[in-house]
């Protein structure tokens, strides 16, 4: 199985496998989790503990412990960055994208996905030479 270095680099695969293709089960729930735990508004629940602006400890928990087969990461070919990705809201449910919580900070990660061939979104990708980095894996980059 494969070891991620960059935990927000994990959740957009996360993104892809879980959310969009549907291949990477069981699939995460906030909601689920948090109504079978006794909080009846998640919302309130999240405000009250000022957890606003964090990734919530059993959302983390679940997502780096998650393992992710080769045969699962070598299907992904598109990486979306958007701030309305279900991940992050699976990871915290009120935060309103105006900070940098999910931007990925290293791009050691991308040779996981050797199939790799577009990414959309690239400004919540934190690194410096990200441009350089992409295009010398023949990934296509779009803002």
């Amino acid at each position: 199985m494969a070891e991620f270095k960059d935990f927000n680099f994990k959740l957009m695969v996360v993104e892809a496998l879980m959310y969009g293709h549907g291949t990477l089960t069981p699939v995460f729930s906030i909601d689920e989790r948090s109504r079978a735990a006794g909080v009846d508004d998640l919302y309130s629940h999240v405000y009250d503990n000022g957890w606003e602006h964090t990734v919530l400890d059993e959302s983390r928990a679940f997502f780096e412990a998650l393992e992710i087969s080769d045969e699962l990461l070598a299907t992904v070919d598109e990486l979306v960055l958007d701030g309305g990705n279900q991940v992050f809201y699976e990871c915290s449910p009120v935060w309103d994208g105006e900070d940098d919580l999910f931007d990925v900070r290293s791009l050691d990660d991308l040779p996981l996905l050797p199939n790799l061939k577009r990414v959309l979104g690239v400004d919540m990708v934190a690194v410096p030479d990200k441009e350089e980095r992409f295009a010398a894996r023949g990934v296509a980059v779009v803002c």
